[in-house]
């Protein structure tokens, strides 16, 4: 694809954002002209368990709210160089298809990555429902590198984490102390999630 579309969907729960969501962000910015970044797992109505990979619906795997996912993408975003009319925040609520024509632009590039059967899972759900889809790396999970996870647990245990994350990230869940909440989670969401 040489020419860029006018406007491509790309999700993610960004539980925590970390660097390399932002290569995730940047590659699909560089494929339109505007990015539509869904937030799955919105709140907890519309999240579901999904066999597939049934960690990403527990609480405990869910430590900031949508408002703060969305503050986090516009500081990251911004900070990274785009306008703010080169992306756009939206609630995406991965679980139930029904309901994403209410959220994001049907006739939009839908971009996703595939590492294990839950991105194929939603690799199929897309293509079943008809969306324009392109999926941006398909690899294996032990070729991932980073994720939420690590960064959470890490952040739970008082490990350095700062430099997992993009800066304005970094910023704002040290303000929002949310390595103090992770630690203090019943259970101790580093481990479950």
């Amino acid at each position: 694809m040489s020419e860029k579309v006018p406007q491509a969907v790309i999700h993610g729960r960004f539980q925590v954002l970390h660097n390399d969501h932002l290569k995730y962000l940047l590659a699909g910015k560089a494929l339109c002209h505007r990015l539509v970044v869904g937030v799955t797992n919105p709140d907890p109505s519309h999240t579901r368990h999904d066999p597939a990979d049934p960690l990403r619906s527990l609480e405990s795997s869910n430590p900031l709210t949508y408002f703060e996912r969305a503050q986090l993408l516009h500081a990251v975003l911004t900070e990274a160089g785009l306008g703010p009319h080169a992306f756009f925040v939206v609630p995406f609520p991965i679980n139930l298809p029904e309901l994403y024509h209410h959220y994001v632009p049907m006739d939009a590039l839908f971009l996703l990555t595939v590492y294990d059967e839950w991105g194929r899972r939603k690799l199929a759900r897309f293509q079943n429902m008809g969306l324009d889809t392109r999926v941006l790396w398909d690899i294996p999970p032990e070729d991932k590198g980073l994720s939420a996870t690590t960064v959470r647990r890490r952040m739970a245990a008082g490990e350095p984490w700062e430099h997992l994350v993009p800066p304005a990230a970094a910023r704002l869940l040290r303000d929002w102390r949310v390595p103090e909440r992770l630690a203090g989670q019943p259970g101790d969401a580093a481990r479950q999630a």
